[in-house]
């Protein structure tokens, strides 16, 4: 596992993000890449420690299943900077901190971040494809907002996304940010995703809102996985998407 750290001129502050590499990882090669987003309670750390990411991706490999990704961690809120915090905070004051500038820096600041800072750093500094078809964007809870925003927004940057128990601060439907359109451009969307995955377990308080996208989806004609369980808001859930998710990915 990789820490990177850098300079957002964005954001003017000093970040990083995390990246995993794959068993086996060599120069020699270009390997597609998965860019997974936390929660609000979470940070770079979130999907390795509490979801063990990348666990479900070395098993994955070894069995198979899937062919070798680069994973990359960045955190999510805009107003987290280096030396906040180096542990994932869980509940509690750790994960208040976390929520600092609440929806305001999990919307353009780090949509900006990652097109303009994150993407062209993991691209300079690792050996990965950097074609839309060979890049995924995934999420959970408010980190699954963020990569339906992001990713339904600009699907001629990521060929894959996953919602996985998508919080409030999903566009349109989430209440958080009702003005602004989560789909700007249908035919784009349709002509370039691969695959669309929106999950959320039933016993989840936010089900509502994976309900609503997944109705605009089937009414836009938009093809998408619609994958309902028994979970609720947890890193079961999460975990076990990641699990699915992924074996659908750089076919």
């Amino acid at each position: 596992m990789w820490v990177l750290q850098y300079n957002s001129e964005k954001l003017s502050a000093r970040r990083q993000v995390r990246v995993y590499t794959p068993p086996g990882y060599t120069e020699d090669k270009e390997y597609p890449v998965l860019y997974l987003l936390h929660g609000i309670g979470g940070n770079d750390l979130e999907w390795i420690q509490a979801c063990k990411a990348n666990t479900v991706i070395d098993n994955l490999i070894a069995d198979g299943k899937i062919e070798p990704m680069v994973l990359v961690f960045p955190n999510g809120n805009a107003s987290i900077v280096v030396g906040d915090s180096e542990e994932f905070p869980g509940e509690g004051a750790g994960a208040r901190r976390n929520m600092t500038g609440q929806y305001d820096g999990w919307d353009m600041p780090f949509e900006n971040d990652l097109f303009e800072e994150i993407i062209p750093l993991v691209e300079s500094k690792f050996s990965v494809k950097t074609d839309s078809a060979n890049r995924a964007l995934a999420g959970l809870s408010m980190g699954g907002g963020q990569t339906l925003n992001i990713g339904l927004s600009n699907s001629d940057k990521f060929a894959y996304v996953g919602g996985f128990s998508s919080a409030p601060n999903t566009r349109q439907f989430g209440g958080m940010a009702n003005n602004v359109k989560l789909i700007p451009d249908v035919d784009a969307v349709k002509k370039n995703l691969k695959l669309m995955w929106l999950a959320c377990g039933n016993k989840d308080g936010l089900l509502r809102v994976s309900q609503s996208v997944h109705q605009l989806l089937k009414d836009e004609g938009i093809e998408h996985v619609w994958h309902v369980d028994s979970n609720a808001h947890d890193n079961t859930e999460w975990a076990n998407n990641l699990y699915l998710f992924a074996q659908h990915l750089f076919k």
